[in-house]
């Protein structure tokens, strides 16, 4: 019976940190600049347009290598082009112990101009 109930706890272990905060990409205005956004399109999309001070890091290198890319200590926000693959990247970037938030909207919601 103890074996059953300690694989139950296990499977909803994904439970604990599978909440990540997110903001509107247009509520980003007056931060930009000031926070460490990352836009994690491939470089093609991402030369296509992005939001001002995005820094690109396609969403494979930085899954696969989050500490070349990122320090724990420091909070990042993470944009797509929708918002599906940035909250997919937040919620495995949370799970391995970094601070993100999502962009909802992505890149394509954005109604300024996009730097190329």
């Amino acid at each position: 019976m103890g074996l059953l109930v300690r694989g139950g706890n296990n499977m909803f272990s994904f439970l604990e940190k599978n909440s990540f905060d997110s903001t509107n990409v247009n509520d980003l205005d007056g931060k930009l600049g000031k926070i460490n956004l990352i836009d994690i399109r491939e470089g093609y999309e991402y030369k296509g347009g992005h939001v001002p001070t995005a820094k690109n890091i396609p969403m494979g290198s930085i899954l696969g290598d989050p500490e070349k890319y990122l320090d724990k200590s420091k909070e990042y926000h993470i944009i797509c082009q929708s918002g599906s693959r940035s909250a997919r990247t937040c919620k495995a970037l949370l799970n391995e112990g970094y601070k993100v938030i999502n962009v909802s909207g992505g890149t394509g919601s954005y109604i300024r101009p996009l730097e190329r």
